[in-house]
């Protein structure tokens, strides 16, 4: 059976785009994942206490037989091939893939917590998530993508731009709600 999953994806070490662009073709490689839609790239600035660079993220739709933890499984290996190391918490990274919502499943392991148990605080999530689906319902919260966007504080959506690149050179847009 075909499910439908949302994965978000950020780099902020070097090329950054490069990052986003190899996750995913290691993604639509594989032969149980179909990536259905890709949101828009966004600049954010990063979570956490560490100093460090901008990151570029986005969201992806996805459909695949794997169960949760396998699919799990293969983002890890795709981060660890592309030289994710995981020494300093929300520190700088080549590539991050966190799976936001798998159907509409609850999932709380050691491992794996389903839906992302940050999703509905997080502007560079809802953002490009609600480009893709903002009736997208999370369960977990029993609200609308774009109703979890609506509450979020204004300063938090405006860290979120979308980027472009344009003949070799980045470019940015604020989000506009």
């Amino acid at each position: 059976m075909m499910r439908a999953i949302y994965i978000a994806l950020g780099s902020n070490i070097q090329p950054r785009i490069n990052y986003l662009d190899q996750a995913i073709k290691q993604l639509s490689n594989h032969p149980n994942v179909n990536i259905i839609k890709q949101s828009s790239i966004y600049e954010t600035e990063p979570v956490g206490p560490i100093e460090q660079e901008q990151f570029l993220n986005m969201v992806i739709e996805v459909e695949t037989d794997l169960q949760p933890h396998h699919l799990l499984d293969v983002c890890q290996k795709i981060e660890s091939e592309l030289g994710r190391k995981r020494e300093i918490k929300w520190g700088p990274r080549t590539i991050d893939l966190d799976i936001l919502v798998y159907n509409q499943e609850n999932i709380e392991t050691e491992r794996l917590i389903l839906p992302h148990p940050r999703l509905h605080e997080r502007a560079f999530v809802l953002i490009p998530l609600s480009e893709l689906n903002d009736g997208l319902n999370i369960v977990h919260k029993d609200r609308a993508v774009s109703e979890l966007l609506a509450n979020l504080p204004v300063q938090d959506k405006e860290g979120v731009v979308k980027w472009e690149q344009t003949n070799g050179v980045n470019a940015s847009k604020p989000f506009e709600n």
